[in-house]
């Protein structure tokens, strides 16, 4: 398909219902975001290092006692905005009691968004997306870098609409730590 004919298609606003329909129709897997002022992004499909890092903190959470409904991977979270709001699908989101069904969860009750950089969101990840998280009020936000330590960048928001970074360490040293010690719980 050329980008001619993807263009002819491409709605002049996209919402977050086109979102979720781009989402539920994509055989690829590719992940469909936007940010408030309205820019599309499409990810790649993960590959398997990403998974494998996802599976990795997941497990961690949930054996150390989380319960699962309140550890998702890949929900959609409705980042507020001035005049509409953006969509972004994080890799990893920690809740403090269950969410409730939807597509867009409100940022209510988030404690923690985890994103593990992929090849080309490096940008995305370390300055969009963790402007637009603080500006939404998430307390911690979380970069998983795919460097040989696989190093974790610790956010914790410091003022209202800014994170300062908390720690910076391997995956294997997080892993092997309390993950109520790193979520303040």
């Amino acid at each position: 398909m050329s980008a001619e004919s993807v263009g002819m298609h491409m709605p002049a606003v996209v919402t977050l219902d086109d979102l979720a329909a781009m989402n539920a129709s994509d055989r690829n897997g590719h992940r469909y975001e936007t940010s408030p002022e309205g820019v599309l992004s499409v990810m790649p499909p993960a590959d398997s290092e990403h998974a494998q890092i996802a599976s990795r903190l997941f497990a961690w959470l949930i054996l150390a006692g989380w319960p699962a409904d309140q550890v998702l991977q890949v929900a959609g979270i409705r980042v507020p905005g001035p005049g509409r709001d953006g969509g972004r699908i994080p890799d990893i989101s920690v809740w403090q009691q269950p969410p409730p069904r939807g597509v867009w969860l409100a940022v209510t009750g988030l404690l923690l968004v985890i994103e593990i950089v992929s090849p080309g969101s490096e940008a995305m990840d370390e300055v969009t997306k963790r402007r637009e998280y603080a500006s939404a009020g998430i307390p911690r936000y979380w970069v998983v870098d795919r460097d040989e330590a696989q190093t974790v960048t610790v956010y914790q928001l410091a003022a209202p609409g800014a994170y300062t970074e908390r720690a910076r360490m391997p995956l294997a040293w997080l892993l092997r730590t309390d993950p109520g010690d790193q979520l303040g719980a």
